[in-house]
């Protein structure tokens, strides 16, 4: 949730690692906190919903998740709502985030809420780029180590996988490399083995896929045509 000028992804697919987007102007003075009464607790809901995605909402959406507006019926895109009831409850939400902001703004901190054009989203501010970006440079010159690429060339095609198979056809401890393989986002929890201990299943995730140029699972190459 960095701010800045565009990233790209390095090219390199060993080395590739998610980075969140930034933006580089600087930012306007925070917005006047609006002389309305919110419903309780809204902007902390607000607040904890923009925290827990990686991607910006739009307006709707966060208004349909805090209770503002209906949610739509299993099977809809939509609720049946006029656009007087949307417009109202988007500008509740935008009420919402600028008391937020003032929020953020009077006591120092390292961000603020933008609106996208895809939504709004939790962002650092400009005077922070730098530090996120070498930050993420550094992540993004590391490049996956033999184990990891084995490692992760074994769950890609056996997955689900727990760790006990994977340490298995390894024959060594791989406790670190998943560690390493989950906090790049190529791998991730699939659920629980339906046996004693209920084991985690390990797969591949669709960051894998983008970084190796893949449109699903079923487009890597069968084992038979990577002998040599």
């Amino acid at each position: 949730m960095s701010r800045g000028r565009t990233p790209t992804p390095a090219a390199d697919a060993a080395q590739s690692v998610p980075m969140s987007p930034m933006k580089g102007e600087a930012s306007p003075s925070a917005p006047a906190t609006p002389a309305v009464e919110l419903p309780p607790d809204l902007t902390a809901r607000v607040e904890a919903l923009l925290i827990s995605v990686d991607r910006a909402l739009p307006a709707q959406r966060i208004a349909e998740a805090v209770g503002l507006l209906p949610k739509p019926a299993e099977g809809e895109d939509a609720a049946n709502i006029s656009g007087k009831e949307v417009a109202r409850a988007a500008k509740t939400v935008a009420d919402a985030i600028g008391v937020l902001n003032d929020q953020y703004q009077a006591s120092s901190r390292a961000f603020r809420i933008e609106e996208l054009s895809a939504g709004y989203r939790v962002m650092t501010l400009p005077a922070y780029a730098a530090t996120v970006a070498e930050f993420h440079k550094a992540r993004q010159h590391t490049k996956l180590s033999r184990a990891a690429v084995e490692s992760l060339a074994i769950i890609a095609y056996k997955q689900p996988i727990t760790r006990a198979e994977l340490e298995s056809i390894r024959g060594v401890s791989c406790g670190e490399v998943l560690k390493s393989l989950l906090e790049r986002r190529l791998v991730t929890i699939r659920g629980r083995a339906e046996e004693l201990g209920r084991p985690m299943l390990y797969g591949t995730t669709k960051q894998f896929l983008d970084t190796f140029g893949l449109s699903s699972i079923k487009d890597l190459p069968a084992p038979t045509d990577l002998k040599v």
